[in-house]
């Protein structure tokens, strides 16, 4: 019976390797298995190392070490010599041996290299090719690892990242196109980078990633976006924990990298935000909102909060311009308010999505994972995160251009001074601060030349304000106000220490979020919403002052010319007369910046990593940076890709 089962599955096999070999001759493909000897040809290598016994994942036996038997089979590993030959023979008897029932089987495992997560087998191919034709997941091996030359390659860089990661979970199978995968995989597991997989970890993760693999692969095979499955595990472990592999079937796995898709289509073009820099007024005309279709006459609006407003200055800030909202739309709009721990956030905002909620509003970053999860099975709710840089299609981000009242400020303070040193107090080292640092200091030196602009960060030890006064720094830019609604207080905006040691506050960089969320509201009620960018790009929002968004408070305490000056700036900056980085512009190490003749893209500004020559200090390293800082850091910081993973012992 095995026999006869034998002879019907070779020539199953053949058939698929006659088929394949002629799809290859008509596309002008290699139709043979790869031979390692061609692929070292031209290449050096750094050594061998013995692997041992390995269960080596079929899918990645791609070729031989030598071309001895290279025609025998087609690139996918089966027969093309036909049954009547000694080759067919011996493949037929080999199969036969598999399929005793007696238990006989085949158990000798193959002999191969591997080089570059790749396989070529030096003895057993008619083993590999009777396995691959039973689409067997994996093959016993053993296996010795050819190790390429370190360089500059993304591909060898990653490869000597798998090397590292190898050593401790010794798996197979999983590959990345961009580096950090396997550490941002160990950390997203909860391991941390020493930690050593026992057998059970091994053989839960394997089961759990090749059900998502497969299901990757599937949706692949049309688009054939240039990731691999590892980079949808990357993005699933961003929103669900792994133990949902496991739990669920193909299905539903399916459903939710479905979900996924767009943000996995953003991530293989590369450049994955599309930034919307203007508000746009009007209603969009169309011959079915003419008709009335998909008009939308009024809206169930919904702000969650991760902090009370009662405790922060900063979500209360957002709840004016909730209030600010309610009034402006009073008609168009039911708005409601929800305070919640992060850990509750995503049931939160399921139960708005299913009392019929349209828009949600959440209003500090770490907020933005529940979001991506909730939006995923409620593609028809429109969901917004305050946050900056973020490059997901399913969450629309949105911020403000601060750094134009940085500017305004800056000119101010330049104006001023008594002295030739201005200080300033930056939050964290994120997008979009180091643009209004440096807008800051061009201010500065539009209005005072020699003055130098002192930089000091909150987020690292010490008491800035307190270190400036001991210095006998006179004035100093702390941080922007939260609202234009509030009281100065010393510790917002830019102030004058006076002789008296009395603090004078000059002027306030503020927020009008109510301004941003009626305009978002009343794009949607235009029909302007889905004309934004690409359709399956990320969008980010980074309105400014010609949106109302941002304001500059200035203290009617200063001189009527100083206030002029800053009235003049606003209004420069509003008709766009003014950019305050289309300047000449040198960093601390004297490298041109800018030659004066061009404006700087928003990407440029959202990602900018130098500090302006007039500037002293540092962007600090994130192990500098207090505990507390270091969460928001990770997740848009300027450097978030290059920091160590979190795992449960770092966090």
């Amino acid at each position: 019976m095995s026999r006869a089962e034998a002879i019907k599955q070779f020539d199953r096999a053949y058939k698929a390797g006659v088929k394949y070999y002629n799809n290859c001759v008509a596309q002008d493909i290699h139709p043979y298995p790869q031979v390692l000897d061609d692929v070292l040809k031209d290449a050096q290598n750094a050594g061998r190392v013995q692997i041992g016994l390995v269960d080596i994942p079929l899918d990645l036996v791609v070729g031989t070490t030598t071309a001895g038997r290279m025609s025998a089979f087609a690139g996918n590993f089966m027969p093309l010599l036909s049954d009547d030959t000694e080759f067919g023979a011996k493949w037929i008897n080999l199969c036969a041996a598999h399929l005793d029932i007696s238990g006989t089987g085949i158990h000798e495992p193959i002999v191969c290299n591997e080089y570059m997560g790749k396989f070529y087998i030096t003895e057993g191919n008619k083993r590999v090719s009777v396995f691959k034709s039973f689409g067997a997941a994996t093959i016993p091996g053993v296996v010795t690892r050819i190790v390429p030359v370190q360089s500059d390659e993304t591909e060898v860089q990653i490869y000597y990242e798998f090397i590292e990661f190898y050593k401790y979970a010794q798996v197979y199978g999983v590959t990345f196109r961009r580096t950090g995968g396997y550490a941002r995989l160990t950390a997203a597991l909860g391991y941390s980078a020493t930690h050593k997989w026992t057998t059970e970890e091994r053989r839960d993760f394997l089961h759990g990633f090749r059900k998502l693999q497969e299901s990757f692969r599937k949706l692949n095979s049309v688009e054939q976006l240039p990731l691999e499955a590892g980079d949808a595990l990357l993005e699933w472990l961003e929103i669900y924990p792994f133990s949902d592999l496991d739990m669920a079937g193909e299905a539903e796995i399916t459903k939710r990298l479905t979900a996924m898709w767009p943000d996995l289509r953003v991530q293989a073009k590369g450049t994955p935000i599309v930034v919307d820099t203007e508000h746009e007024e009007g209603e969009r005309q169309s011959l079915l909102r003419t008709l009335g279709i998909g008009k939308v006459n009024h809206l169930k609006v919904a702000f969650v909060h991760a902090f009370d407003p009662m405790k922060s200055a900063w979500t209360a800030a957002h709840e004016l311009g909730r209030q600010y909202l309610e009034e402006a739309l009073a008609e168009k709009v039911s708005v409601s308010s929800h305070v919640c721990s992060l850990e509750d956030a995503d049931k939160v905002m399921m139960g708005l999505a299913q009392d019929g909620v349209q828009v949600i509003f959440t209003t500090t970053p770490p907020l933005i994972d529940a979001c991506r999860k909730v939006a995923a099975q409620y593609p028809q709710v429109r969901f917004l995160n305050c946050s900056l840089s973020m490059p997901y299609t399913g969450v629309r981000t949105y911020y403000s251009r601060i750094y134009e009242g940085k500017f305004i400020t800056g000119a101010i303070a330049g104006v001023m001074a008594r002295k030739g040193k201005i200080g300033y107090i930056a939050n964290y080292p994120i997008a979009g601060t180091l643009a209004a640092i440096n807008a800051f200091a061009l201010g500065v030196r539009m209005t005072n030349p020699e003055a130098r602009v002192s930089l000091r960060w909150s987020c690292l030890p010490g008491d800035p304000v307190a270190e400036f006064l001991e210095e006998g720094v006179n004035i100093i830019s702390n941080r922007e106000n939260a609202s234009g609604e509030s009281h100065y207080a010393w510790e917002w905006g830019t102030y004058k220490v006076e002789e008296d040691g009395q603090l004078a506050p000059l002027a306030s960089p503020c927020w009008n979020w109510g301004k941003f969320y009626e305009n978002v509201i009343r794009s949607i009620f235009a029909g302007t919403w889905e004309d934004t960018g690409d359709r399956d790009a990320a969008i980010n929002y980074w309105w400014g002052m010609n949106s109302g968004v941002v304001d500059v408070v200035i203290s009617h305490s200063l001189p009527a010319g100083v206030r002029q000056l800053g009235e003049v700036l606003k209004m420069g900056l509003i008709s766009g007369d003014i950019e305050p980085f289309r300047c000449e512009i040198f960093d601390q190490a004297g490298v041109v910046r800018n030659e004066g003749l061009r404006s700087l893209s928003p990407e440029e500004l959202m990602n900018m990593d130098w500090l302006c020559d007039n500037v002293d200090g540092t962007i600090p390293a994130f192990e500098e940076l207090l505990p507390a800082s270091r969460p928001l850091v990770r997740q848009l910081g300027l450097y978030r890709d290059q920091l160590p993973p979190e795992t449960e012992v770092n966090k």
